[in-house]
């Protein structure tokens, strides 16, 4: 079990040697972590949410009823399920999704996602296309990866510009949807 303070909340995670970054808590995700700030009136969806840091993080903030989180990967959503339960906030909506397939909530504040970036970029392709439309206006994607450009590139075609925070060696990418279409149709 991992045990870390996060935006001041003490909080214990169950990990597995099969799921992302399972013996401490991913120093991208707390850099990405680092650069948000929630409220109460937010709502949070944790894209690949792995054992459930930044879901169960924000959860301890604003609360479970507008907290979401999903991933591709059964022992991670199992992880997360125990995790949610450990840390006071089970009734976190956690489902098993592969992207947005099983994810039914628009009108996000807050999408939130450490994707993938060792692979190819579909992954991260479809989060940034199909968060886009799931976000409400004026909602914000935040990716966190140790690669610039792509990631740069294509949040800027789709939402019209990006900040890029670097982060000890990493880059946390905050895009905001100014409009109802993509940037650029």
């Amino acid at each position: 079990m991992l045990e870390a303070t996060i935006k001041g909340h003490d909080l214990k995670f169950y990990t597995r040697p099969d799921i992302f970054s399972p013996e401490n808590v991913d120093k991208g995700t707390l850099a990405m972590l680092s650069q948000i700030e929630f409220s109460e009136s937010d709502k949070v969806l944790d894209l690949g949410c792995g054992y459930g840091v930044v879901g169960i993080t924000a959860a301890k903030i604003i609360g479970t009823k507008n907290v979401f989180m999903s991933d591709s990967n059964k022992k991670a959503i199992q992880m997360a399920v125990k995790n949610a339960e450990v840390n006071g906030v089970s009734d976190i909506s956690i489902v098993c999704s592969n992207g947005f397939e099983n994810i039914t909530e628009s009108n996000f504040t807050h999408i939130l996602s450490n994707p993938p970036y060792h692979a190819d970029f579909s992954i991260p392709k479809h989060f940034i296309e199909k968060g886009f439309n799931r976000l409400c206006l004026g909602g914000k994607m935040y990716m966190v990866t140790k690669r610039k450009d792509w990631y740069k590139n294509r949040l800027t075609a789709i939402f019209g510009g990006v900040k890029i925070v670097e982060i000890d060696d990493y880059f946390v990418f905050m895009s905001e949807k100014k409009s109802m279409s993509y940037a650029n149709k």
